[in-house]
């Protein structure tokens, strides 16, 4: 069958070319040009940027791949869908919504690991290794969809949402998400179907089918471990980096910073249910000395930089977390702009005394 051979060795590079884009997909993050093309471009960005999100999600799209790779009844295919869909949507809208986040990294490490689930199931692994019955693959498939809905609330939560339309916002970036699956789900069906058919032409139609299936899940296993063994990678080499900083840039002495002769003190409002932003001009190598206080509640917030001239939207995040105050010393490794981001989960706004000394040009004078 040296179609279907053929079928193999495109499949095997394409998933090499995918496992490549999601290994560079690290290198996240988005220029403060991107940011304010997405907010012009109001709810339209957001639909097109959750199709894109969902035609290069590649865990995503493997896991469906697992789902429809024995359906064959199109009532079948509606049902297991609709499942993955009610979960996925149900935890990207509450979770967004609410504004709760989850290390990217490690939601991203459970995904890879629903892959391997599906194609665990699928070669009938709990018959054969376990000697039990697969649990019931209708729930499992809405649990594993709530888990993938808050991959896609946290992918969500790295733009720049417009508060004031926050819930369109996200039923936006949830439609395009929809539209991107219907579309690889299309593709995915008809792939299916040329298969089949391929087989059907072949004097042995049922060995030539299980040769497939066989393979086909075995790579889903290993793109599903390969997948988690990357995430789990980036994880620790997060983790590594923001200690490092903590480290080698923050200086948390009260005692010295109380005595600083602080060069600016900022006001800077964070409304409800809303994210603000708050950047400093700053050339290489120069000193910022700062400390900030809210007036009450905790405020998650996300100090970082973004490099000059940078097109591919990266930028590098010096300290992540939810706190009501933080201090210290920040050598810039880059030109660029840096700062916080602060968002506020309340209900009411909250106001943050920012001080700070060293190098630099307000951009907002």
């Amino acid at each position: 069958m040296p179609s279907i051979t053929k079928l193999f060795s495109q499949f095997f590079i394409l998933s090499h070319i995918a496992l490549f884009l999601v290994n560079q997909a690290f290198g996240h993050g988005m220029s403060e040009a991107e940011k304010q093309a997405i907010i012009d471009g109001g709810n339209l960005s957001y639909l097109r940027i959750g199709a894109t999100h969902m035609l290069t999600g590649y865990d995503h799209l493997l896991f469906i791949f697992g789902i429809i790779f024995f359906l064959t009844n199109f009532k079948d295919i509606v049902k297991y869908i609709t499942a993955f869909t009610i979960g996925h949507s149900a935890t990207l809208i509450l979770a967004t919504f609410k504004g709760i986040q989850i290390n990217y990294y490690l939601i991203d490490a459970v995904i890879a690991l629903s892959v391997c689930y599906i194609a665990f199931t699928n070669l009938n692994g709990f018959k054969r290794f376990f000697n039990i019955n697969p649990p019931n693959m209708l729930m499992m498939i809405t649990g594993l969809g709530l888990i993938h809905g808050l991959g896609l609330s946290t992918r969500l939560q790295e733009l720049p949402l417009n508060e004031g339309q926050l819930l369109m916002n996200i039923l936006s970036f949830n439609a395009g998400i929809e539209l991107g699956q219907i579309a690889a789900l299309t593709f995915m069906l008809l792939l299916m179907m040329v298969i089949r058919k391929d087989l059907s032409l072949s004097s042995s139609a049922s060995t030539g089918f299980n040769t497939f299936h066989i393979t086909m899940n075995y790579f889903l296993v290993i793109a599903g471990v390969l997948l988690f063994t990357v995430q789990v990678q980036g994880y620790i080499v997060s983790e590594n980096e923001m200690i490092a900083d903590a480290d080698t840039q923050q200086v948390s002495s009260e005692n010295i910073l109380d005595e600083m002769q602080w060069k600016d003190t900022i006001e800077v409002t964070v409304p409800a249910n809303s994210g603000i932003e708050y950047k400093l001009q700053m050339v290489k190598g120069a000193k910022l000395e700062y400390e900030w206080k809210t007036s009450g509640p905790a405020l998650f917030y996300d100090f970082h930089g973004d490099p000059k001239g940078d097109t591919t939207g990266y930028f590098k995040s010096y300290k992540e977390k939810t706190e009501k105050q933080s201090s210290g010393l920040l050598i810039t490794p880059f030109e660029g702009i840096h700062g916080w981001y602060w968002k506020n989960s309340t209900f009411l706004p909250v106001q943050v005394e920012l001080k700070v000394k060293g190098d630099y040009i307000r951009r907002d004078l």
